[in-house]
């Protein structure tokens, strides 16, 4: 979606509206008996309709022409409302008084299911609070590809298996509470420059096991609503592909929801109705001319070009929707100024601390133990402009950093800043603080001489492509620090013997320049932690809790080792199956910091692992449920091993779950397919169990059009990371 200045269009009067509590009587994942009765009611509902109401359900009222980014008429005749829909993947964007929830990428780091869960609910109980009906998020395309993606940080990280789980707990989180989500962006949207003129071209294979795979997730959660993107997918744009909207989406995973478009992604009226398309948005273009449905699709029912059963599809899928969400029932009228915040603030601090990664700590620097001086350098350790929403969409990286730029950003209520925050802990402790709150080097001097320890704040930026932020057009120009970070470390590191570099970032930098400075002893990767990041960042630093974030994605050594680059025209994703740590591990290439990596301030030990399940080879048969075909969710093997704390302090593990094929699967060498986060007293330990589904082992056969589990030998590696195995074990297919 672009950028529209519409916020005088959203003022209404502020109230404070109370949180609204779960109903449980929502469905839950690929719960088909509340579709068929949702569809019940639909059908009822479209009996009483005029061609015209259809038509208004299905066509957005136009640009800025209602109270959210996207609006459709309101039908008395069935008591359906003005539907309300709103950006974006992190919170309510324009709200006055809401939260700004940690970016995807935050949560991914995590790697704690019930956190992304819990921001799911909490960022429900906000839109619903406003009289939101659709919440435009989550985000699991862009997949990651490139390194250098502008809009990366919006999603889970560069791993299919971890941005499905983040997808299902996100959406059963915000659904449980009866907003409808939006899965996006479908598909193949992998990077910013030219997205909507290219054409992404992918083989099938790669297309299911990578691509589809965290929407299929989606889907089986019950997602109430899918976004098509802006680009083309071999050569036919997303939001008039049948091969895409029609077979992938609604009959190879059987989705029952509606496709809408991107905002102005939608090319022809005929053929994007022919081909799946449900609902378009925003209904116009951006200067209000173009509208390609509302009289145009009437005149083409009228004509034979679409079919009158087609639109009613489009409408029954929408209400349908709608009724599964119980949004019929006492929804709350729209109010994008509601005071909505409540307590949620508590999941922003807990995601921003536990999606911090320590990279390292060479003489355990950290955590900081009541030192006489810090100096802390850089412009990322006070609020500047980013902080206190000085620039649309959060579109500066000005001051310390929070989130990428936007259409899926929201305004912060407040910023936690690290100096402020490092000063009040500092007072309690009575340490000195210096500051340089400047990325030039001059400055640099008179804050670290004589301090304990020296703390270097650096970022990169990146995020939608309507904005250019210091030349840099949404997606990064490299992969460096901004503001010339490794010269502000190398600066400190001479003069400071005890330098602790913080990074804020919405994806991986090169390290190398930083890691060549002997003086500095650890690398805290603080990620984008939205307004708790000053908060979140002392937790961790002083030892309040030990760092238990691990990278969703890989940090290389060189940016030339990702073996991906932001493509200049179309892109063929010439790469395959092979992103990522996927492309590391078949090349045989070293990363800095592999996918999964992440210190503590304890050690675990893993032992005892065992397998138990005697899976059988052949093609998935069952059942087209949401999700895909039935048997694909089974659970057809079970991996248990014991994780021991075996340090002095309590401290939370991320247990990691890879499968290595049979080589006749020519599939990468390991493949996430498991985690669990326990958190363990010193000297405790647990038994961590993982569920193989029957998808967990399969390989796509684009020949057979099927999900194959192949038969052989499969290894399955227990650890810490990608590259950090603690144990195996094997499975044997027959």
């Amino acid at each position: 979606m672009r950028f529209q200045n519409i916020a005088t269009a959203l003022s209404v009067a502020s109230v404070a509206i109370a949180a609204p509590a779960a109903d449980e009587s929502i469905a839950s994942a690929a719960d088909p008996a509340a579709w068929e009765a949702a569809y019940t009611k639909a059908n009822a509902a479209l009996a009483k309709l005029s061609s015209n109401d259809k038509i208004n359900i299905v066509t957005g009222v136009g640009w800025n022409k209602g109270p959210c980014v996207g609006n459709t008429a309101a039908v008395g005749s069935i008591g359906y409302p003005q539907l309300c829909i709103q950006d974006g993947p992190l919170g309510v964007r324009y709200g006055k008084s809401v939260n700004a929830f940690t970016p995807g990428i935050q949560a991914a780091s995590t790697w704690d299911r019930a956190l992304m869960r819990e921001r799911g609910k909490f960022m429900g109980e906000e839109t619903k609070g406003c009289g939101i009906h659709v919440l435009l998020g989550p985000v699991a395309g862009p997949l990651g590809k490139n390194p250098a993606g502008g809009r990366n940080w919006e999603g889970f990280g560069a791993d299919p298996y971890l941005q499905g789980i983040a997808m299902a707990e996100t959406i059963e989180g915000l659904q449980g509470v009866g907003v409808q989500a939006n899965a996006k962006h479908f598909i193949l949207n992998e990077q910013e420059l030219n997205r909507e003129t290219m054409s992404s071209t992918v083989d099938d294979r790669t297309m299911h096991e990578l691509y589809l795979w965290p929407f299929a997730d989606a889907v089986h959660a019950n997602v109430a609503s899918v976004m098509c993107s802006y680009n083309k997918i071999n050569g036919t744009w997303a939001c008039e592909n049948d091969g895409i909207m029609n077979k992938l989406l609604k009959q190879e995973l059987g989705f029952q929801g509606y496709v809408m478009t991107d905002w102005n992604a939608q090319h022809s009226t005929q053929q994007a109705a022919n081909t799946g398309l449900d609902m378009t948005m925003p209904g116009s273009d951006y200067n209000g001319g173009t509208v390609l449905w509302g009289s145009k699709l009437s005149q083409a029912v009228s004509s034979g070009q679409v079919q009158q059963s087609r639109v009613d599809d489009m409408v029954r899928r929408i209400l349908a929707s709608w009724y599964l969400l119980g949004q019929d029932a006492s929804y709350p009228s729209v109010n994008i100024n509601a005071n909505v915040q409540g307590t949620h603030k508590t999941n922003i601090r807990a995601i921003a601390r536990d999606g911090i990664v320590l990279l390292k700590n060479d003489g355990n620097v950290l955590p900081l133990k009541k030192p006489a001086k810090l100096g802390l350098v850089g412009s990322a350790a006070i609020v500047g402009q980013h902080g206190q929403n000085m620039c649309d969409d959060r579109g500066c990286n000005s001051g310390a950093l929070g989130m990428g730029w936007g259409s899926g950003t929201a305004n912060y209520p407040y910023f936690s800043a690290p100096a402020d925050a490092i000063r009040t802990r500092a007072q309690t402790d009575g340490t000195q603080v210096t500051v340089s709150s400047t990325d030039s080097t001059a400055g640099v001097s008179g804050a670290v001489n004589g301090a304990d320890a020296a703390i270097v704040f650096i970022t990169s930026d990146a995020g939608e492509g309507y904005i250019t932020v210091e030349g840099v057009k949404g997606d990064r120009n490299n992969l460096d620090p901004w503001h010339s970070g490794n010269d502000l470390v190398k600066a400190v590191a001479a003069i400071n013997e005890n330098v602790i570099v913080v990074v804020h970032s919405v994806g991986p930098i090169i390290l190398e320049t930083i890691l060549a400075q002997p003086n500095v002893k650890a690398i805290v990767w603080a990620g984008l932690p939205s307004q708790e990041n000053g908060n979140a960042l002392v937790d961790v630093l002083y030892g309040d809790t030990a760092p238990s974030g691990k990278l969703p994605y890989t940090i290389a050594k060189s940016a030339t080792d990702y073996g991906t680059t932001i493509s200049q025209g179309d892109d063929r994703f010439t790469e395959g199956l092979f992103i990522d740590y996927r492309h590391f591990d078949k090349s045989n290439i070293a990363p800095r910091y592999e996918f999964g990596f992440g210190l503590s301030y304890t050690n675990f030990t893993y032992s005892d692992i065992a397998v138990e399940g005697t899976p059988t080879s052949g093609a998935a048969t069952g059942k087209v449920i949401p999700g895909g075909r039935a048997d694909l969710w089974d659970t057809v093997a079970t991996v248990t091993v014991t994780v021991a704390n075996s340090g002095s302090v309590k401290g939370a593990e991320v247990a990691q779950l890879y499968v290595g094929f049979p080589a006749s699967a020519n599939t990468p060498p390991k493949q996430l397919r498991g985690f669990e986060k326990t958190l363990l007293d010193a000297g405790a330990d647990a038994n961590v169990s993982f569920k193989l589904l029957r998808r967990d082992i399969s390989v796509w056969d684009a020949t057979k059009q099927a999900w194959v589990v192949p038969a052989g030998e499969f290894t399955l590696y227990v650890g810490s990371s990608s590259r950090d195995v603690r144990q195996t074990g094997k499975l044997t297919v027959a």
